[in-house]
């Protein structure tokens, strides 16, 4: 085993800073975390829409001066990442090219296009100064109630999710960015979000091998540099409802590092979701997750909670509550991390949004687009001139902390106004309050069509009724979902209903497009809808 030697004669608070990844507030680097790379030798940093971004040339020179002050401390490249998913999650702004996301690639089944937009999500992040992206999220959508999974899934089938994550992963590692495979061991059918609460995971061992483990055994013999730890219980792996994945070596070491033979870094999931105790017990859960054989604590912006981590660690290092010895090996997986990422070249930002790359983008949203029911007829639409059309869908928000989905301007009147001029549009609450659902019931008779989009009706009330008002109305109605495809179980009696995955601008063009008959429809739904339609269900034709 090779001797981490450190310059400065406090080795134990540089073997510890190597294990952390700081964050921090502001579009420029902070002294204090200048200081930090120097000092602290921490091992990198994770960008945060909310807090870093703000232009693509903002970034590129933010993570520069980070790389500056690693190289000028004679330390190897910082890690630096972001929540790059696409879809719902999209950490560094409308500047970089909008993929749908995961379950509208799950819609096309196709892993060579999970394989290309992997590839040029990576270039882009590279070009940015990003060298860790926090995906593809591996989950398995096995429970359309989880309120953290939702389109960040490619799909409820094992085999499927496996293959399309692999050929995500090898595309964006092929650029030299590390691909991170989440949340292990697959936290898809949970209950709750573990921003909140501590999910549990209640499956046998024979259920997690056929179905939530199968991605990340599949992903990990692709050679992922980076696996993800899930703040959930899962008993069959701890023998305890009580105690996260993150904090158990039976799952961090017995299973990851025995088991699967994965050799690279096991990064915790955010270190201050309320599934792991905040306040000073963090610090407990911390030894507990170092000991469990995780690398690194993902740590958010709040300076206090940094420094009294550190400082924690360093002293249960001392006090011989750590293992030395395991600590270092880790720290060594930590710096061949650091060392591969460096190798890569960065590209121009010029690439980004680039003709290709928005043209992939739309591909993506193209082929996923699901037409599930036509049985009224009504697509493709041919309106007359003087056809009054009605758009209605909701606000757009943030549904979980790991959601971007506020930053989106609807945008889904423009798209259909490309092929008919009077359409006019109501963008509701969300969810839609009494009175706008009572204001739409009666406005709705005033129009020849009208077109709802919906986002997770299957889980608010208030826009299922809105639909359910709708529908028992005389006017021709096309309804959308515009995330996940379970909405249809809130309005099951409707005759036309499309999926589309995303919000995203070229998610709804392809919509657009759809309805008014210039594209084919080649989406096939990546999840089964209740016992209303399965897995593979897309019609090709109108």
């Amino acid at each position: 085993m090779e001797v981490i030697v450190t310059k400065n004669k406090d080795s134990a608070g540089h073997l510890i800073g190597q294990k952390l990844m700081f964050a921090f507030e502001g579009t420029t680097v902070p002294a204090e975390i200048l200081d930090d790379i120097t000092e602290k030798q921490i091992a990198g940093v994770t960008i945060f829409r909310a807090f870093n971004v703000d232009s693509l040339a903002q970034i590129r020179t933010l993570t520069a001066t980070l790389q500056t002050a690693a190289k000028n401390a004679g330390n190897p490249p910082l890690l630096i990442a972001a929540d790059q998913e696409g879809g719902q999650l999209n950490a560094l702004g409308e500047e970089t090219t909008q993929f749908a996301g995961n379950m509208a690639l799950g819609a096309t089944d196709d892993p060579e296009l999970a394989r290309r937009v992997g590839f040029a999500m990576g270039r882009e992040l590279a070009a940015l100064g990003i060298n860790v992206s926090y995906a593809p999220d591996c989950d398995i959508s096995t429970n359309p109630k989880n309120p953290a999974c939702g389109t960040r899934s490619f799909g409820d089938n094992p085999n499927c999710v496996a293959s399309l994550a692999t050929a995500y992963t090898v595309g964006m590692q092929t650029v030299g960015v590390a691909a991170t495979v989440k949340h292990f061991p697959g936290c898809g059918d949970a209950q709750e979000d573990s921003h909140y609460h501590m999910p549990l995971i209640a499956h046998n061992r024979e259920r997690l091998d056929a179905v939530e483990l199968l991605p990340f055994r599949a992903t990990i013999d692709a050679d992922a540099k980076v696996v993800m730890s899930g703040h959930f219980a899962v008993p069959a792996l701890t023998k305890s409802t009580e105690i996260p994945a993150t904090l158990s070596r039976s799952v961090m070491h017995d299973f990851v590092r025995d088991e699967l033979g994965f050799n690279g870094v096991v990064i915790t999931d955010a270190f201050d979701m309320s599934a792991i105790t905040q306040g000073t017990g963090q610090i407990i859960d911390a030894i507990a997750a170092f000991r469990a054989q995780v690398d690194l604590l993902l740590l958010t912006s709040d300076r206090d909670v940094m420094q009294r981590l550190y400082e924690g660690m360093q002293l249960a290092l001392g006090r011989g509550l750590l293992s030395e010895e395991e600590i270092q090996k880790s720290v060594q997986r930590i710096r061949h991390l650091r060392q591969w990422v460096g190798r890569a070249e960065q590209p121009p930002l010029s690439i980004i949004q680039s003709t290709e790359h928005v043209a992939l983008a739309q591909e993506v949203a193209e082929r996923a687009t699901t037409l599930v029911r036509n049985q009224a007829g009504l697509l493709p639409l041919s309106l007359n001139a003087d056809a009054r059309l009605l758009v209605i869908m909701p606000q757009p928000k943030d549904l979980t902390p790991a959601d971007t989905s506020s930053y989106v301007k609807p945008r889904l009147a423009e798209m259909v106004r490309t092929y008919h001029p009077d359409v006019d549009e109501t963008i509701t609450s969300h969810p839609p309050t009494d009175d706008e659902i009572a204001a739409l019931g009666k406005k709705a008779s005033e129009y020849d069509l009208v077109i709802l989009g919906t986002i997770d009706a299957h889980m608010d009330a208030q826009q299922a009724q809105l639909a359910n008002l709708l529908l028992s109305g005389n006017v021709p109605l096309i309804t959308v979902a515009l995330r996940t495809p379970y909405d249809l179980t809130a309005y099951p009696q409707a005759k036309t209903y499309l999926c589309t995955y995303s919000i995203l601008q070229s998610s709804m063009r392809a919509l657009a497009t759809l309805l008014f008959g210039h594209l084919t429809p080649s989406g096939k739904l990546p999840v089964d809808i209740s016992n209303l339609h399965k897995r593979g269900h897309g019609l090709n034709s109108f």
